[in-house]
């Protein structure tokens, strides 16, 4: 089959969760005899036209000068582009700034949709944006051949909301075998001697109360938080946050760096409410850390009970004044266990590939 993946930045990954099922998926399709073309920014770190015999399109995007009216031109140009090729299947990942023009596919294109999460209710969207994100999402549904949702959740969502059957198929992770404590050294950093945060900061992940917590928490741990720290939100905590506790990391996509910070921290903390399957989280379970998790219906039905839940700040705070990694083995030895079993890359790319195939 000649597929195009679109809707990220592009591969390999230097953003994000969408950028990082691309290039899983991508190549995984590569290796089993697919031709795959990837939609990737023109301004992307990797210019060259092949990755790892994965086909790269670079689209002019401007976002950089923009902002996010940049990521619907981007989006557009790859949509235009996509005339020229014939492709059998467009596999598009998420629908905020590209179902608007999903009519320019040509008709004999089969359209599969990753539907994401409930976009809409992000808190950093104004109300007009939230009624534009509910339109893009009718937009998705109603010129898909296809949908996927990455979450039982959102499965149930798209049958109840729309009477339509979506295909589950969550993100994956490979499990982390080889740890290397020397990357700590880098970061200032000794193991389980301190808690993690790897996230977006946005409200949404609730970055603030879980800040506010440690800083409140009497613990001499660490908080090592990676992430942009260029967002609105990201500033504003900056400002006020002044611990000696607290590191801030930036942003790092080194997937080997990210996998060894997580197994040697005490503390996986992980906010996110709104949305899937998150893939920072089935990342964080392939490294064998243990999961202070938000407790919601996304983050339940991954983990089920092999993790702390926290409801809120004051919540929050007796956990982290009060677990050590060392006495919850069984829970960070269970997530892995559900990596190896459920959601490893080979099984979550031969699923694709066997949705792929039959339409």
């Amino acid at each position: 089959m000649k597929i195009a993946i679109f809707g990220t930045r592009g591969i390999p990954n230097h953003y994000g969760g969408f950028e990082q099922i691309a290039q899983f998926l991508s190549e995984g399709l590569c290796k089993k005899g697919h031709e795959v073309y990837v939609y990737n920014s023109h301004n992307h770190p990797y210019q060259s036209n092949k990755w790892n015999n994965v086909n790269i399109i670079h689209c002019y995007d401007p976002e950089f000068k923009l902002g996010t009216i940049g990521q619907f031109i981007y989006d557009l140009n790859c949509s235009l582009d996509s005339r020229k090729r014939n492709f059998d299947i467009i596999l598009q990942l998420g629908y905020t700034s590209s179902s608007i023009w999903n009519w320019l596919f040509k008709k004999n294109i089969k359209l599969f949709t990753n539907m994401d999460g409930f976009e809409w209710k992000r808190e950093k969207f104004s109300k007009i944006t939230m009624q534009f994100l509910k339109l893009a999402e009718k937009l998705a549904i109603n010129y898909s051949d296809v949908l996927i949702a990455d979450s039982l959740a959102v499965q149930s969502y798209i049958n109840s909301k729309y009477s339509l059957k979506s295909h589950y198929i969550p993100y994956g992770a490979n499990c982390f075998e080889k740890p290397n404590k020397e990357i700590l050294c880098k970061y200032n950093l000794k193991s389980y001697e301190y808690d993690i945060i790897i996230a977006r900061i946005e409200p949404e992940n609730n970055i603030k109360m879980i800040m506010d917590a440690f800083v409140k928490s009497n613990v001499s741990r660490k908080l090592v938080v990676i992430g942009n720290m260029n967002t609105k939100l990201a500033r504003e905590i900056k400002s006020y946050i002044i611990d000696d506790r607290v590191i801030f990391l930036g942003y790092i996509s080194d997937l080997h760096v990210l996998n060894n910070l997580r197994y040697y921290s005490n503390l996986y903390l992980h906010g996110h409410s709104v949305g899937g399957t998150n893939p920072s989280l089935i990342e964080a379970m392939a490294s064998n850390t243990l999961i202070c998790s938000h407790q919601n219906v996304f983050n339940k039905l991954i983990l089920q009970n092999d993790a702390i839940y926290f409801s809120d700040k004051n919540q929050l705070i007796k956990i982290i004044e009060s677990c050590k990694k060392a006495h919850y083995k069984n829970l960070s030895s269970n997530n892995y266990n559900k990596i190896k079993n459920i959601y490893n890359w080979n099984k979550i790319i031969s699923s694709y590939e066997q949705l792929l195939s039959e339409f």
